[in-house]
């Protein structure tokens, strides 16, 4: 009988021993990972364990912060501003040496311009009359007009590139393929067919455009029985200034899309910088 109680208290005391160093263990778990033994669905807060007969998955809670939507790694502000500055210098530069060339709005049939659509049935009455050679030399001496003008142009976008400032450069950055084209549109077409009418009206007379298109619209009006008059100056200044845009567009959409003709360090690395935010 005594020994049976010996055994007995042998056995309390060893199950109560096990049960303080079990008591033990789960504090120190506890307290060096967060995990509570007891409640295993509890955690510190940077887990969540859940725990079934087929799969145990383990789903970090989100830390992260609502994403910028100008995301551009290391470039400053600065770099931005230089490097869209620099795409449109290189597009109206490009564009204008273009365009200014003999023949450069001519046969370029992207910017080409055509006998003003009010006019199209002076271009029909007179081919069809035989003076096709007149109708064709007026829209040729158009274009020869543009060509002569399209000069003047770079000087004014200079200007109005070099007023960029570093926040409309932030957000045309990451914009549409012709984002800054489009920018220096709206803030230069009104200023731009102001400062142009003159130089496009000294161009229409310097290559004789006034003379022939006042030659073709009496023989049509002759013919006709009509009176026909058009605004040839207008007409001119304002696709001279659409055919220059047209061109910076296509340079500018070059440069974001073709690695090749980023020709200099600061647009390797601002539209660099804009390829990995696509």
């Amino acid at each position: 009988m005594r020994k049976s109680i010996f055994i007995a208290a042998g056995l309390f005391l060893s199950i109560s021993t096990q049960a303080q160093l079990l008591d033990i263990l789960k504090s120190t778990v506890k307290d060096q990972t967060g995990i509570d033994l007891n409640n295993p669905k509890a955690t510190k807060g940077s887990t969540t364990v859940t725990t079934n007969t087929n799969t145990t998955t383990t789903t970090p809670i989100s830390t992260s912060t609502k994403a910028s939507p100008l995301n551009v790694g290391s470039l400053t502000s600065t770099q931005i501003s230089s490097g869209l500055k620099e795409a449109l210098s290189l597009g109206v530069t490009d564009g204008v040496k273009k365009l200014a060339l003999t023949d450069g709005f001519l046969k370029n049939e992207a910017v080409k311009i055509l006998m003003p659509e009010k006019l199209r049935k002076v271009d029909m009455t007179l081919r069809s009359v035989g003076l096709g050679s007149l109708a064709d030399e007026g829209v040729k001496l158009l274009n020869r007009a543009a060509e002569d003008a399209v000069t003047e142009a770079a000087p004014i976008f200079t200007n109005a590139i070099t007023s960029m400032t570093i926040t409309d450069a932030k957000n045309i950055l990451l914009g549409s393929n012709n984002a800054a084209t489009g920018y220096l549109q709206s803030k230069t077409q009104a200023q731009l067919f102001t400062a142009f009418q003159p130089k496009v009206k000294a161009s229409l007379g310097k290559v004789g455009a006034d003379a022939v298109w006042k030659n073709l619209i009496s023989k049509y009006n002759t013919f006709t029985g009509q009176s026909v008059t058009t605004d040839l100056n207008e007409y001119v200044t304002t696709e001279t200034i659409n055919g220059v845009f047209k061109m910076v567009a296509d340079k500018e959409s070059g440069i974001r899309n073709s690695p090749a003709m980023r020709t200099t360090s600061i647009l390797q690395k601002v539209f660099g910088a804009q390829d990995a935010n696509r």
